[in-house]
């Protein structure tokens, strides 16, 4: 656990030391409160159209109409940010030469992956610890049901675990921060729209399509239902990622 923990406090003290996480934090905060106001405008502008259609007025509420648009929005802004905030977590090391230098501390792999994993998950924690002001702002103002947001966070906090698994494995691959990024950009952008082709498939490949999209799996929690095959879905990805840096971390102490 110290060693975790002192790897934990380098990345930490590199991320808040340089200006990285508060750009970061700084520019997803500024898109998701772009999208924001964008959908909270647009759902007013229907609620002044619903006063004339009463119809139309029983199908607003908040969360079908600012939340989970919102929500969306945001994984996808996380689909773009989280691959710059993982590319050098490995692949820095390799090209300032310190790599070799980690892999010779009594440093375990586990402890390595462990420790940089945390620090970009901490990272990406308040990057949507900044975003609870927008439901907090519609609780003031009217009664959102609480359930769906909870649920919502939730599951865009799996995805986010998802995409830093990801970002870590491929930085593990490459002394370029440029190709980890990119190469994470792809896979999760791949995950995320596969289940766009499920409706032109037959229903046997429509099935096994739906089960590797990272959308439909967080459909559920977007409805403020919390499913265990979603949750086993995020969590055996991550596991898969982190299992398979620490399989190229073993590789490259055979290669050396």
């Amino acid at each position: 656990m110290r060693t975790i923990a002192a790897i934990y406090r380098k990345e930490m003290q590199y991320y808040f030391h340089s200006l990285t996480a508060y750009v970061m934090i700084g520019l997803f905060l500024a898109l998701s409160g772009y999208f924001f106001y964008s959908i909270f405008r647009y759902y007013n502008y229907l609620s002044f159209q619903a006063a004339r259609e009463p119809y139309l007025a029983g199908q607003l509420n908040l969360i079908d109409g600012v939340m989970r648009p919102l929500m969306g929005n945001v994984s996808v802004v996380l689909l773009f940010a989280l691959p710059l905030l993982t590319m050098r977590l490995l692949a820095e090391e390799k090209r300032q030469g310190t790599f070799e230098l980690l892999l010779t501390y009594p440093v375990s792999d586990f402890a390595a992956i462990a420790g940089k994993y945390l620090a970009a998950l901490t990272v990406f924690a308040a990057m949507l610890a900044g975003t609870f002001l927008y439901p907090v702002l519609l609780a003031v103002y009217s009664n959102p049901e609480p359930g769906p947001i909870v649920t919502g966070y939730l599951g865009l906090f799996l995805m986010g675990c998802t995409f830093i698994a990801m970002g870590i494995f491929f930085s593990s691959l490459t002394s370029s921060q440029l190709v980890a990024g990119a190469a994470t950009f792809g896979l999760s952008l791949f995950f995320l729209v596969i289940g766009w082709a499920a409706p032109f498939v037959g229903p046997t490949f429509s099935k096994i399509i739906s089960q590797f999209s990272l959308l439909m799996h967080y459909d559920s929690f977007a409805k403020g239902l919390i499913e265990l095959q979603d949750v086993t879905y995020y969590v055996f990805l991550t596991g898969f990622f982190l299992f398979a840096t620490q399989r190229s971390l073993e590789s490259t102490h055979w290669r050396s």
